[in-house]
């Protein structure tokens, strides 16, 4: 593979037509793939997560890619049910996730000032220095998306407010989660794309 080819995870169902016309803006270098050797050789992994969790363990399960992503020693980042997915678990079908980063993620309660899921523009608040982070703002807004969110855990580096507050961005080690969509969240969101994969 190219030097600094990013490897786009797809266990399979995943729609990444948005992350890959982003990645293209930004002339960057990828692989949509389920192959071992080519995850295990790119320089970046961006894992993507569209639909449920249980859905996507059980692709990722049958492409043999569970042990693999777990293994990873390149910067990984993964987008809103990616993100999800290197938790311990999730309630969404009581599924049991990568294990990768302590904690798991639970159902937003339905009320009338804050509708599930939680979709459209919200800011989030960088409470801890990340190099995923720089170059942008606290309080920055992105894009989201989701019904199922992260409580605040020792791993959360962006924090946003709805219903509650909860993890927008996540790290440990070289594994970085985001809640929100950054291929959808316009000029911010490029930054922190581009910042990923120059890591």
């Amino acid at each position: 593979m190219p030097k600094n080819t990013i490897a786009i995870v797809n266990a399979g169902g995943s729609n990444i037509s948005s992350l890959t016309f982003a990645l293209d803006r930004l002339k960057a270098n990828y692989t949509t793939t389920n192959q071992i050797a080519q995850i295990e050789d790119s320089s970046h992994v961006i894992l993507p997560g569209v639909g449920a969790a249980y859905d996507a363990m059980g692709k990722l399960k049958k492409s043999n890619l569970i042990e693999v992503v777990k293994n990873l020693k390149q910067p990984t980042l993964g987008i809103c049910l990616g993100m999800q997915l290197l938790l311990e678990y999730s309630m969404e079908n009581n599924v049991n996730c990568l294990s990768i980063i302590e904690g798991g993620c639970k159902a937003f309660t339905q009320q009338d000032k804050y509708p599930v899921p939680h979709m459209g523009w919200n800011n989030v608040k960088f409470n801890k220095i990340s190099p995923l982070t720089e170059g942008l703002k606290s309080e920055d807004y992105f894009y989201f998306v989701h019904s199922y969110y992260v409580p605040i855990s020792d791993s959360a580096i962006g924090i946003t407010d709805y219903s509650e507050s909860f993890t927008s961005i996540i790290q440990k080690d070289n594994f970085y989660g985001t809640q929100f969509h950054p291929e959808k969240s316009s000029d911010q969101g490029s930054k922190l794309l581009r910042t990923f994969i120059n890591l």
